[in-house]
């Protein structure tokens, strides 16, 4: 059986200065979307469509903001609210973790059409169309910094699989580690499919929309291996926070990608 291997989640010491792997890893998910953005404009069809390098700098200043700070407030209101309201001061404590994609994701619409408005060249769902292939790599880099962090440990797991971890700061028990299972299916996996369905031209808001309800889908299946925050129980059937969260997504999605083939269809 493996072990959680534990590591210190501080990479470097710079004396009063500690440079942390979780903050390593959203570095990382900035970089990779600088890199994805400029693959992106070189396709003919985002080239056309008036798509620069420089666009790039600035959607990232705003979607930086977006990302902490939505995805603080998400964790503080969606996750914790009582811990946070009895340790305020740990709400500014980022480096320790605790993110929540359902925030972020809302900070970054609410950045992008600031950004949208800004410029005056985009309007928001091209602009949300446009960023959504490089948004799930960059999740799935906070998942390896949640894993680093030992955070987000999965339920229990049969001992006799292969892969069933074992972590030290939670018990002895065979766990699933559920933060690689996210970073796989939740980022990997759907950052492939909707790379390459983004290759071609699409409908107005058929990207944004396959990658919010895929997201959502994706996360409601991992989080039957992750301990949840809480659940409540529906229909006889217990359901966690975030699938909870994820419902929603699933059913924007799907409306936001019937529409944009709809209105594809209508104006033909």
């Amino acid at each position: 059986m493996l072990i959680h291997p534990m590591p210190d989640p501080v990479l470097l010491k710079l004396g009063p200065l500690s440079i942390h792997w979780y903050g390593v890893m959203y570095l990382l998910a900035f970089a990779q979307f600088i890199l994805l953005g400029r693959q992106r404009i070189r396709q003919p069809h985002i080239a056309a469509a008036g798509w620069e390098n420089k666009d790039l700098d600035d959607m990232l200043f705003y979607g930086v903001l977006g990302v902490v700070l939505g995805g603080r407030l998400g964790e503080v209101l969606f996750y914790h609210p009582g811990y946070y309201l009895s340790h305020p001061l740990e709400i500014f404590a980022v480096w320790k973790g605790g993110m929540s994609f359902h925030g972020g994701f809302i900070g970054v619409v609410i950045g992008m059409w600031l950004w949208s408005r800004k410029s005056g060249r985009h309007n928001l769902l091209d602009t949300l169309d446009f960023i959504g292939p490089m948004v799930p790599l960059g999740y799935a880099a906070g998942r390896l910094g949640n894993f680093i962090n030992a955070e987000l440990p999965g339920r229990i797991a049969d001992a006799s699989l292969p892969w069933a971890m074992i972590w030290p700061n939670v018990d002895r028990m065979p766990r699933h580690p559920s933060p690689i299972y996210q970073a796989l299916v939740d980022g990997l996996l759907l950052f492939i499919i909707l790379w390459l369905f983004a290759r071609k031209p699409r409908p107005r808001m058929a990207v944004c929309g396959l990658g919010v309800m895929l997201y959502g889908c994706a996360r409601f299946f991992t989080e039957y291996f992750r301990t949840p925050d809480y659940e409540v129980a529906f229909a006889g059937l217990r359901i966690s926070a975030g699938q909870m969260l994820s419902l929603p997504m699933v059913a924007g999605g799907a409306m936001l990608l019937w529409l944009a083939y709809r209105k594809q269809i209508t104006d033909e």
